[in-house]
């Protein structure tokens, strides 16, 4: 059977656990440093922090906040 590569997820932030979108921190075409905070995803109530990892623009955000999301979702993708 042949090999199937798993996608390439560098450039898209996924949500690590189901969860409600409490807060987006920045916007489509935003530049971001690693570090900064991108996201904030409440799951058993604990609010998560989702931060950069490296140097990027933000291209699109398909979710608001209030979204309900299930693991790996897409939250933002960049350029």
């Amino acid at each position: 059977m042949p090999v199937k590569l798993p996608p390439d997820t560098s450039k898209m932030l996924l949500c690590p656990m189901p969860g409600l979108i409490t807060a987006i921190a920045v916007s489509e075409g935003d530049t971001v440093e690693a570090g900064q905070a991108l996201a904030t995803v409440e799951a058993m109530k604990m609010e998560n922090i989702l931060r950069a990892e490296k140097k990027a623009v933000v291209k699109r955000v398909p979710v608001s906040v209030g979204a309900s999301l299930a693991v790996d979702e897409i939250i933002m993708e960049f350029e």
